[in-house]
């Protein structure tokens, strides 16, 4: 990032920090699934529920958010957004029953979608193109890094004792009210949107006639965001459980090898966001998506925690290789005076479209196995990908203005 001023700088860092942290709150869930159905008396696939839920209404939280975004600000409605999700994943920690426990992990997921639109936006608004490639990268790589800390504390602190209390699945959630400390930083340290100030010296066109110009995009990449949201979920959410219910392999070892994965994940976002502005974006996408095809073997039948190991970081460079290029091609296509809403809501709806996978799965590996459920996703929805990206508008290093 060293074509990046001191400002420009923390502004990718906070809008990094914003979406790591909002994945690491999503993603404790996914390593104490068990835990929790025990916990209520119901099965695993009644609590991955629990992850539709949270996917399912990402999309509310982008269209809220992202018009509060587009009308008052970038940086305001980041902070508050933040805030929202710190609170309400912590909440989850107090849940007296599965039912209140799947609401709350709803609204969570109410605030959870408004993060990425506002931060991918501020950043991306506030940078030269020539940069925002790196720059993509960098920040859908928030997402495997949420995952990667998750992995950790699970790791170190789960049934361990601090402070004379055995952490349990409930204390792993209360960690979630950490990222409201990123408001401090943002609200000294983080400038507003250029593009978002120059675009209050102009009249904005209304949101539904900007849709209704642009239909056939929102259309195309909405169903292209299911896609890319099923490769993601499909490849992570049940990932650790499979380790421990198929493998039956402790929680070290399901965390070391979670943290595997994310290396690869933040590997391939680097890596590829980068190299999407030397060969394109559509190019960048198709090359990670199709890397994920030999991985299945090992990721998904691997015998031996190295050969999963190998096999969970080549998919995971393949899976966020691809993502890595979201953040600046979906930014590039629609225009400033919705950009804050459009990208992020199109992405939490593809998200919407994707939610019933975790239950599926969860489902398909009760009938079949966890190997079975995990490889066929991930086998069909790869050429989905690859094969779908190739009809996208390629918009790479144009200038994003109030206007464009």
């Amino acid at each position: 990032m060293g074509n990046l001023n001191t400002e420009q700088k923390k502004i990718v860092f906070a809008s990094f920090l914003g979406w790591a942290l909002d994945a690491f709150d999503f993603f404790l869930l996914t390593f104490v699934l068990k835990d929790v159905a025990a916990t209520f008396g119901v099965e695993i696939h009644d609590v991955a529920y629990a992850l539709f839920l949270t996917l399912a209404t990402r999309f509310v939280g982008a269209f809220i958010f992202g018009r509060l975004g587009d009308r008052f600000g970038r940086k305001p409605i980041l902070m508050l957004d933040i805030l929202c999700y710190s609170i309400l994943g912590a909440a989850a920690a107090f849940a007296p029953s599965l039912t209140v426990f799947l609401v709350l992990r709803a609204l969570f997921g109410v605030a959870m979608g408004g993060e990425w639109g506002l931060g991918s936006s501020l950043a991306m608004e506030s940078i030269s193109p020539q940069s925002r490639g790196l720059v993509s990268g960098i920040l859908q790589c928030g997402y495997p890094a949420g995952f990667l800390l998750a992995s950790i504390v699970y790791g170190l602190f789960y049934n361990t004792s601090l402070f004379g209390y055995v952490i349990d699945w409930r204390g792993l959630f209360l960690f979630s009210i950490i990222p409201a400390l990123l408001v401090l930083f943002i609200r000294q340290h983080v400038p507003e949107s250029p593009a978002f100030i120059e675009a209050q010296k102009t009249e904005k066109p209304p949101f539904l006639a900007t849709l209704a110009s642009h239909w056939q995009l929102v259309l195309y990449a909405t169903i292209l965001m299911m896609a890319f949201n099923m490769f993601s979920h499909g490849s992570q959410d049940l990932y650790a459980t499979f380790l421990q219910k198929q493998h039956d392999f402790d929680q070290h070892t399901v965390s070391i090898l979670t943290i595997v994965a994310n290396l690869g994940a933040i590997t391939g976002g680097l890596v590829f966001g980068a190299l999407s502005e030397r060969i394109g974006r559509a190019n960048a996408i198709t090359l990670a998506a199709l890397i994920a095809l030999p991985a299945i073997p090992l990721w998904a039948y691997g015998s031996t925690p190295v050969l999963l190991a190998i096999g969970a970081f080549v998919m995971q460079i393949s899976v966020q290789g691809a993502w890595g290029v979201i953040p600046a091609h979906l930014n590039e296509l629609f225009p400033s005076a919705v950009r804050a809403t459009l990208p992020g809501f199109i992405y939490q709806l593809g998200n919407f479209l994707a939610s019933y996978n975790g239950p599926y799965q969860a489902k398909l590996a009760e009938q079949t196995s966890f190997s079975y459920a995990l490889a066929v996703v991930i086998g069909i929805v790869a050429i989905v990908v690859a094969v779908f990206i190739r009809f996208t508008p390629e918009r790479r290093g144009e200038v994003i203005t109030a206007v464009t």
